[in-house]
């Protein structure tokens, strides 16, 4: 560790994507001192966030709703459609926001223009500071956790959160264990723009490879999420733009008519990641170091954001925000949440990927039932949307 003095703040938040840039904000709402450490990470692949209704009002909340308006789509109607070709295939079921009482049950705005957002509003934040260095080293002792690394001046925090993504530095020092899972999927994500309205519905599609989804953008543009095996997608992504555009058309059998690359293309591997605990110590967990699954029904950022409306609750009436009574609570917050998120997405994307006739009787049942039954379609809108609608 550096001799130097360390620098003593409240709160010190390792990880500078959009979940640590929002808990930045928020937390220093409570009249904490603050810092982010890491540079901003908003690379433009093509990745768009579907931000749920909860979502959007806590970044409302931070000031952003005005810079972030004009760059989102709203998400009205939430389709999903079977098409893996089984023999339990079910017409096509929709979501509408007016269903619950919503204009929409959310906001699609892409990856690298939210981040861009939320950096700029931390910068001009008083109590947040930002220090792009990677920290290598986390050393932590009862009265609070020092990080040491390249391009800053040591700091000694009461609490350090977590927020530096699937190999979390910071849940390897609190000793948390964490177990990883992957899929046989790769998800290619583009943003598109083609000759026909998406009238603000987004449409999952659901195939025996997994999810291909197209989410509406402000205009004729949506953005792409289509989860492949690794060897289909290799021979999709290395199509040339047109070619890209004519099979992703096809895919959507032309549903938005004629489609062109609008914006970059990305390739995502995936795989899954769960905790057995949210915090030790002063160190908590929130994002990808505690969550990861693949993306289906518009959860992992929303989950993540979550966790930071849990953590500014479990903090807000502490006089030390690292105290064991804090991170027990942020821990307990969180744990049902997540748990029950993580094994319903991993479930329902396992049964995509078997052809086995009880999964596809099942799952097929289940969509039936959906189509069919309002209070159970409204039940299950208002559980996707649960842990965000509240103030």
């Amino acid at each position: 560790m550096s001799s130097i003095e360390a620098h003593s703040i409240d709160i010190a938040i390792v990880g500078a994507g959009a979940v640590g840039l929002a808990a930045a904000l928020a937390l220093a709402e409570r009249g904490l001192s603050v810092a982010v450490v890491g540079p901003h990470q908003a690379p433009r692949d093509g990745r768009t966030v579907a931000l749920l209704d909860g979502s959007w009002r806590l970044l409302g909340d931070l000031g952003l709703a005005g810079a972030l308006a004009e760059r989102a789509a709203p998400l009205c109607v939430m389709r999903l459609v079977d098409d893996t070709g089984s023999l339990f295939r079910q017409p096509p079921v929709e979501f509408k926001a007016s269903e619950v009482g919503l204009d929409a049950f959310g906001w699609n705005v892409e990856n690298a223009e939210l981040v861009e957002a939320l950096a700029a509003k931390v910068k001009e934040t008083d109590t947040i500071r930002h220090l792009a260095g990677l920290v290598s080293e986390i050393v932590a002792d009862d009265a609070g956790v020092t990080l040491t690394g390249e391009g800053f001046t040591p700091l000694r925090a009461r609490l350090v959160v977590g927020a530096d993504g699937r190999q979390s530095r910071v849940r390897v020092a609190a000793g948390i264990t964490a177990r990883e899972w992957r899929y046989p999927q790769v998800a290619l994500t583009a943003i598109l723009s083609h000759t026909r309205d998406h009238r603000e519905t987004s449409t999952e599609f659901h195939t025996r490879k997994g999810p291909f989804t197209l989410v509406p953008l402000p205009g004729r543009r949506s953005s792409l999420v289509w989860l492949l095996d690794p060897d289909e997608a290799d021979a999709v992504a290395a199509l040339d733009d047109a070619a890209f555009a004519r099979r992703v058309e096809a895919q959507a059998h032309s549903l938005l008519g004629a489609m062109a690359l609008d914006g970059p293309r990305g390739r995502v591997p995936m795989g899954g990641l769960s905790v057995e605990r949210f915090g030790a110590g002063r160190m908590v967990l929130i994002g990808e170091a505690a969550h990861v699954f693949p993306p289906i029904g518009a959860q992992g950022l929303n989950l993540g954001l979550r966790d930071v409306m849990a953590l500014r609750e479990a903090v807000s009436a502490a006089s030390d925000p690292g105290a064991s009574a804090v991170v027990a609570a942020y821990d307990r917050a969180r744990t049902a949440d997540v748990r029950l998120r993580t094994g319903a997405v991993d479930a329902l994307n396992r049964t995509l990927l078997t052809d086995l006739m009880p999964a596809d009787l099942l799952r097929g049942a289940g969509l039936l039932a959906l189509s069919r039954l309002r209070p159970l379609r409204r039940l299950v809108m208002r559980q996707g949307l649960a842990g965000g609608m509240g103030r």
